[in-house]
Formats: C-alpha cells, sequence, structure tokens
C-alpha cells in the first residue's frame, strides 16, 4: 500500500469537502439552468431575432440601393424632375391602366 504524505488536520479535510460540494452544488444548479427549457427556448428565439433582424437590415440596404438609383433615374443633381423621363412612364402606366380597366368591363359585360 502507497503511504501518503497528507498533512492536513480532519478539519481541514472536512472543509475542503465542504468547499467542493459547495462548488459542485453551483455547477449542477449552472447546468439545470442551462438545460432547462424556457432557457434553450429563449437562446432559440434570440439566435432566430438575431438572424431575422440580420436579413431585414440587409434587405433594407438593398431596396434602399434600388430606390435611389430609380431615383436618379427620374431626379436630376438639383431634385428637379427629368420630365423627359417622366412623361413617358407616366403615359405608359395610364395605358396599362386604362387597358386593365377596360379589361375588366368586358368581363362584366
Amino acid at each position: 500500500m502507497a503511504e501518503t504524505s497528507d498533512t492536513r488536520t480532519p478539519a481541514q479535510i472536512e472543509a475542503d469537502i465542504r468547499r467542493r460540494r459547495e462548488v459542485l452544488a453551483e455547477t449542477l444548479d449552472e447546468i439545470g439552468v442551462r438545460v432547462h427549457p424556457k432557457t434553450i427556448a429563449g437562446d432559440v428565439k434570440a439566435k432566430v431575432v438575431a438572424n431575422v433582424d440580420h436579413t431585414v437590415g440587409r434587405a433594407y440596404v438593398q431596396v434602399n440601393r434600388v430606390v435611389s438609383e430609380v431615383r436618379a433615374q427620374f431626379v436630376d443633381e438639383e431634385g428637379a424632375p427629368r420630365m423627359e423621363r417622366v412623361v413617358p412612364v407616366a403615359l405608359m402606366v395610364v395605358g396599362v391602366v386604362g387597358l386593365l380597366a377596360l379589361g375588366s368591363r368586358r368581363r362584366r359585360g
């Protein structure tokens, strides 16, 4: 049998055991909180929200870029409308709306 050279007193050994039990109890409490269904659901929800926020942010930037490009086509640097581009588009929109109106009237009649 191997000889141990532990020179601690029984009171010191008991104090060490008590401290280790407290540390283990805290660790078990933390594990219990981490594996609790509400904690897991909250973590998943937070990840989903973060991903949605990221996706919405990217979509916002993309839409902003498209709107700026379209606006640049119809407005000059000073902010005045470019009539040579606005008028043809407005006429086309009026024509499409008129055709849709005529088409809906023919179906009813």
